[in-house]
C-alpha cells in the first residue's frame, strides 16, 4: 500500500462528514439529476481496494467502480503506463492515423477472445459503444435487421443498446420510440424460472421457447441478425445461467445463420476467474463486447470479431476518441496483470467467498440464493426462502448499513447484493468483507423489525 494508506476500512467521522456534505451540496446544484446515488460516498483518493473520502474515512471497496477497476485503484504499473504514454502521445485518433499503443492493445485483446479466424478489434469508449458497434456490424454482415435479447438484460443507455436492454422500465421512460426489431425473451434464471420448472428436471424451456414459439409465431429466424446475451447477467441480478442455456443459444444461431453476440462488458476480463465468461460454458461467440475492467478505469471498450465478420469497408464505423493512446496503454498493462495473476486470484478468492456466503445463507432465511463465478457474485435477498418474495427494502438497508461500517457495495436487479471487488483483494480483505456484511445484515433486520429469524 502507499504510505499512510490502510489496507482495511477506517471510519473516523459521521457519514457523510462535513467536507463530503459540502461537495454533495455543490453536486446537487451543478450535476445532472439523472445519476443514481444509493448512499453519500464522496471519493477523494483511492488505492488498491480502499477508497478515501475528504474527511479522512477509508472504505473497503467491493463495488470497484461498477466492476471497472480490475487491477485495483491506481495500480502503480497502470499509473506508470498512463504517465509514460502521456509524455509521448495523448491523442491523434485511430480513425485517421496509426499509432503503436492501439495496435499493441488490439493484438493483446484479439489473442484473448477465442473462436474461429483471426480476430479484429474496434475500440470505443464505453460498453454501450461496444454494443452499438456490434449492432451495426451484425446488420452489415448478415444483411438482416432483427435482434433477440433477454428480459433482465442491460446493454447500455444509447438508443440501440437501450433497445436491447430490459432491466428497468424507468431506463426507457419517455424515450420511446427506440430501435425497431428487438424481441425480448426470458433468460436462463433458474432460481426464478419463468416457466415454473426446476433445473435438472426441466426441458430447457428458456432455450426451446425461441425455436418453438418466437420463430414459429412472430419472428422469422431468417430475419434475425443476432442474439445478444450476457453470459452472466449483470444489472439483472448477477444471474448465472446453466451451461445448457448458452450452449443451446449457440446451436440455434448455428442452425439459422444468426450471430451470437456475447456482452462481456461486466463479466469479462478475468472477473469470473477466466478471461471470458463464455469460457465457463464451453462455447465461443461470433462477436464479443468488452469494456469496464479492460483498462482499470480508463475509458475503453472493444468490439471483437473474426476477420470474416469484421470486414466492413473504411467509413462504415469510426470513433474520434475510441482507442485513445492513454487508455490503450492502460489496457496493455491491465490485461498482462490479469493474465499473470489476477484471473487466478479472482477464481481463488471467489471460491472462498462463495463457500462462506453459502454458509451465511444457511443461517439467514432472508438470503434466498448465492450464485456467481470468480469475483462476480450475487446474493439475492428475499422475505423468506419458501416464498422467495423479493426483498428490495432489506437489500437497500443492508447496502446502506455496509456503507456506515466502511464497506462499499452496490445492488443489482431489484433485490440482489452485487459483489464485484477489484481482482486484487486478498484473504484478509475477504474476511473483513464477510464480517461487515453479516453484521450489517443483522443490524438491517433489527432496524426493519424482523422477528423469529435465526441470527
Amino acid at each position: 500500500m502507499t504510505p499512510n494508506f490502510p489496507k482495511l476500512p477506517q471510519i473516523n467521522t459521521e457519514l457523510p462528514g462535513p467536507k463530503a456534505k459540502a461537495l454533495i451540496a455543490r453536486d446537487h446544484k451543478y450535476v445532472s439529476t439523472s445519476y443514481t446515488r444509493g448512499y453519500p460516498l464522496v471519493a477523494e483518493e483511492a488505492f488498491g481496494a480502499i477508497v478515501k473520502d475528504p474527511d479522512g474515512n477509508y472504505f473497503l471497496d467491493f463495488a470497484a467502480g461498477i466492476a471497472v477497476v480490475s487491477t485495483g485503484h491506481c495500480h502503480p504499473e497502470v499509473v506508470e503506463a498512463i504517465k509514460g504514454q502521456a509524455d509521448k502521445l495523448i491523442h491523434i485518433s485511430g480513425t485517421d492515423f496509426y499509432y503503436t499503443s492501439q495496435v499493441q492493445a488490439a493484438e493483446r485483446v484479439a489473442r484473448h477472445v477465442h473462436g474461429k479466424g483471426t480476430k479484429r478489434v474496434f475500440f470505443g469508449n464505453s460498453g454501450a459503444e461496444a454494443i452499438e458497434c456490434a449492432i451495426k456490424l451484425a446488420k452489415y454482415h448478415t444483411g438482416r435487421k432483427r435482434f433477440i435479447a433477454f428480459y433482465g438484460a442491460f446493454h447500455g443507455r444509447t438508443t440501440g443498446a437501450l433497445s436491447l436492454t430490459a432491466s428497468k422500465a424507468a431506463q426507457k421512460e419517455r424515450f420511446f420510440p427506440l430501435m425497431d426489431g428487438v424481441t425480448h425473451v426470458p433468460y436462463g434464471y433458474c432460481y426464478r424460472c419463468p416457466y415454473g420448472q426446476t433445473y435438472g428436471s426441466c426441458k430447457m424451456e428458456c432455450v426451446s421457447f425461441i425455436e418453438d414459439t418466437v420463430f414459429k409465431t412472430t419472428v422469422p429466424p431468417g430475419e434475425v441478425a443476432a442474439i445478444f446475451v450476457e453470459p452472466i447477467q449483470g444489472e439483472g441480478g448477477y444471474v448465472v445461467p446453466p451451461a445448457e442455456f448458452i450452449q443451446g443459444l449457440r446451436k440455434i444461431c448455428d442452425k439459422h445463420g444468426i450471430l451470437l453476440v456475447a456482452d462481456e462488458v461486466q463479466c469479462g476480463v478475468g472477473r469470473t476467474g477466466k478471461f471470458s465468461a463464455m469460457a465457463h460454458f464451453g462455447v465461443s461467440a461470433d462477436i464479443t463486447c468488452l469494456a469496464k475492467g479492460i483498462a482499470s478505469g480508463m475509458p475503453l471498450s472493444a468490439c471483437v470479431a473474426s476477420d470474416h465478420i469484421m470486414n466492413w469497408p473504411p467509413g462504415s464505423h469510426a470513433s474520434t476518441f475510441g482507442g485513445n493512446p492513454l487508455s490503450c496503454a492502460a489496457a496493455e498493462v491491465t490485461l498482462r496483470l490479469v493474465d499473470e495473476q489476477l484471473a487466478a486470484n479472482a477464481a481463488s478468492q471467489g471460491e472462498f467467498l462463495m463457500g462462506k456466503l453459502k454458509d451465511m445463507m444457511g443461517r439467514y432465511e432472508v438470503i434466498g440464493d448465492v450464485r456467481g463465478k470468480g469475483l462476480m457474485i450475487g446474493v439475492e435477498i428475499v422475505k423468506d426462502r419458501v416464498g422467495r418474495e423479493k426483498n428490495k427494502e432489506l437489500r437497500d438497508e443492508v447496502v446502506e448499513e455496509c456503507f456506515r461500517s466502511g464497506l462499499l457495495l452496490l445492488g443489482a436487479g431489484s433485490n440482489t447484493l452485487r459483489i464485484c471487488p477489484p481482482l486484487i483483494i486478498d484473504r484478509e480483505q475477504a474476511m473483513v468483507f464477510l464480517d461487515i456484511l453479516e453484521s450489517s445484515l443483522k443490524k438491517a433486520m433489527n432496524r426493519l423489525g424482523y422477528k423469529g429469524f435465526p441470527f
